[in-house]
């Protein structure tokens, strides 16, 4: 299919489709005309694309990813997953804190051990 109809399918710009070609994430066939001609098999990798961007992902990373036999691909999904392990571990320290703040007693937060030991943890940006 042609570039326009795999982006309309994708729900993404041709321009995007494009610059996924240009950094080699995935890259179609070519027409003898030189036009990018996307099948299938294509589209699911771009699907695959798109499930990596959305868990946070670059591209040189999906790259590696989408093909099996790169080297460093087991690396690559395990420092994401450790990424995402410690996004979820801050996460629900936040919500425990937020849990705590509602029904917090004091009269000014910074008074309340929780309060202020959670805000200790948080490192400054």
């Amino acid at each position: 299919m042609k570039i326009g109809e795999a982006a309309h399918r994708l729900g993404v710009a041709v321009h995007v489709l494009r610059h996924w070609d240009d950094e080699g994430v995935v890259v179609p066939d070519r027409t003898p005309s030189g036009r990018r001609e996307y099948s299938e098999e294509h589209l699911h990798r771009l699907r695959v694309l798109r499930a990596c961007q959305g868990v946070g992902m670059s591209l040189p990373d999906i790259r590696q990813v989408l093909h099996r036999r790169e080297p460093e691909r087991t690396g690559v999904i395990e420092r994401q997953l450790h990424r995402i392990r410690t996004q979820r571990a801050q996460l629900e320290d936040a919500e425990r804190f937020l849990v705590h703040v509602i029904n917090c007693e004091h009269d000014l937060l910074t008074r309340c051990d929780a309060c202020t030991g959670y805000a200790a943890s948080v490192p400054l940006q």
